[in-house]
């Protein structure tokens, strides 16, 4: 009998409409976080050669795309939407097999570009601008949206098609062209939405993908001088290189980068609720998230009742491969980032905080063939511990105690980041209290930090990014620029502020 396994699926880059491989002859492998045995599949592994060549289509597609009218831009992001409801089941298998959260989280991830691809496809008919009156007689103003040119998009590995659509479809709507570059650890996502949007009817051009690593293809992205947009998801050390190759030539940069995100828990909270926040928020996606919550200012007066259950909570969680429907949380995505977590809990341990579940990698079985941690939970925490200030982007939560809401916020703005942040409490006065004084970009009330909507603004303050937000309207703001237009119908030349 012939047992001969067939052959690896091999990926390739999209440019100018046509999957090719890359110039360079080479390609990377991409394996099962959860299963090191399992190959996800073959991806190109770029060089510049290949991002100038995107790059190039992209500015020759710009030329008819930015005139093509936004509401048919819009039809074929509805298509695409349409798609992408119908294959939301196979697209989030293939998720968890090359990013490893559990089912229902790709289920979500999917679903995140879904709600985000409807959402343009319908700012297409509502690109408003503003009409307004002149200080001069017989003369007309007005301002409205202007795309901008090639974007390119670097996008991280833990919420691989969500992210991308953030960016991807203002930017088209906006009448932009782009190159994407997903994270090496998750190129299949990305590709799986670059074809969706191909088959929807993206003209050839319009977008492009190209895999490979940031040093080889991120940095080429960013440097060319027919770039004229970067948009960048991942570290703060690499944003701010991003920030720096952006800066000679003026692009703009859109900065989506760390996060150290509290949930303070107050003495008159629902403390079954606060429990059940903080189990999603510091252990959903593993801790990989930006908005991970991984402090806890907890009150005093509630201290030892929350650690009990929360402890217990975490300590019961089903650790495993994603695919499995009863597996609570999936491995870490790679080597590196457990070598990290084990780094910092042994910080956490050195710098007196005291450990009371987890610290360990979990090991024996399946285990031995994936990037698996246990919950980790460290209590009697100093809020100047670095595993209290410092991103560790994984399963490890840090409690901290206080004694009022004052101290709570002042311990939550203590930090150099400002993602996300959440209260819980029954007392109005303290949720917006604190909701007026968290210096962060999004503030939850009786909910953990994580689970922002796609009609709402994304992004932090302070090292989290630029300024910048995505999704939303707001996101328009960054891929389009406005003109300001002045109509004279007086026959005749009239001077602002001189002839007023």
């Amino acid at each position: 009998m012939n047992t001969k396994m067939a052959p690896p699926r091999v990926f390739k880059n999209y440019i100018n409409g046509e999957w090719v491989s890359s110039v360079s002859g080479h390609t990377f492998d991409n394996f099962n976080p959860a299963n090191r045995r399992e190959l996800v599949g073959v991806f190109q592994k770029s060089n510049q050669q290949d991002v100038a060549e995107a790059i190039q289509a992209a500015k020759d597609a710009y030329k008819s795309w930015r005139i093509i009218p936004p509401p048919k831009r819009g039809e074929i992001l509805y298509r695409a939407a349409r798609m992408l409801v119908e294959r939301k089941e196979a697209y989030a298998e293939q998720m968890t097999r090359e990013m490893g959260k559990i089912l229902d989280e790709t289920r979500g991830d999917v679903q995140e570009a879904i709600d985000m691809t409807y959402y343009m496809a319908g700012e297409g008919r509502r690109l408003f601008g503003q009409t307004t009156t002149s200080e001069l007689p017989n003369k007309f103003c007005m301002w409205m949206r202007s795309p901008i040119g090639v974007c390119s998009l670097v996008t991280p590995w833990n919420f691989p098609m969500a992210i991308p659509s953030w960016k991807v479809m203002p930017a088209l709507i906006c009448g932009n062209t782009v190159v994407m570059k997903p994270a090496t650890d998750t190129p299949l996502s990305t590709y799986n939405l670059v074809q969706t949007l191909e088959e929807a009817g993206v003209p050839r051009g319009v977008v492009n993908l190209v895999t490979g690593s940031g040093s080889e293809v991120g940095t080429a992205m960013m440097t060319n001088d027919d770039v004229r947009v970067v948009s960048f998801t991942g570290s703060t050390e690499v944003g701010r290189k991003v920030s720096a190759a952006c800066a000679p030539t003026f692009k703009h940069s859109c900065l989506e980068m760390g996060g150290k995100n509290i949930i303070m828990v107050m003495e008159d909270a629902n403390l079954d609720l606060a429990v059940e926040g903080a189990l999603w928020g510091g252990f959903g996606t593993t801790g990989q998230r930006c908005t991970a919550s991984s402090r806890i200012a907890l009150h005093k007066e509630v201290y030892k009742d929350f650690v009990e259950k929360f402890v217990a909570r975490a300590r019961s969680l089903k650790v495993g491969n994603g695919l499995d429907p009863s597996v609570q949380m999936g491995p870490l995505i790679n080597e590196s980032q457990l070598k990290t977590v084990e780094q910092y809990v042994e910080i956490g341990k050195n710098e007196g905080a005291k450990l009371l579940c987890g610290g360990e990698r979990l090991e024996g079985g399946d285990y031995d063939y994936g990037w698996f941690y246990s919950p980790t939970i460290f209590g009697d925490c100093d809020p100047q511990m670095r595993i209290c200030r410092e991103e560790i982007f994984g399963p490890v939560v840090s409690i901290i105690p206080c004694g009022s809401i004052e101290e709570a916020i002042e311990i939550g703005n203590g930090v150099v980041y400002g993602l996300s942040s959440s209260i819980y409490t029954r007392n109005v006065n303290r949720a917006f209290q604190a909701m007026r004084d968290m210096e962060t970009g999004i503030f939850y009330v009786n909910a953990p930090t994580i689970g922002a909507e796609t009609h709402l603004p994304f992004g932090g303050t302070k090292q989290t990014g630029n300024g910048h937000r995505e999704a939303s309207t707001a996101a328009l703001d960054f891929y389009s620029e406005w003109k300001a237009v002045y109509v004279d119908y007086s026959d005749k030349l009239q001077r602002a502020q001189i002839d007023t």
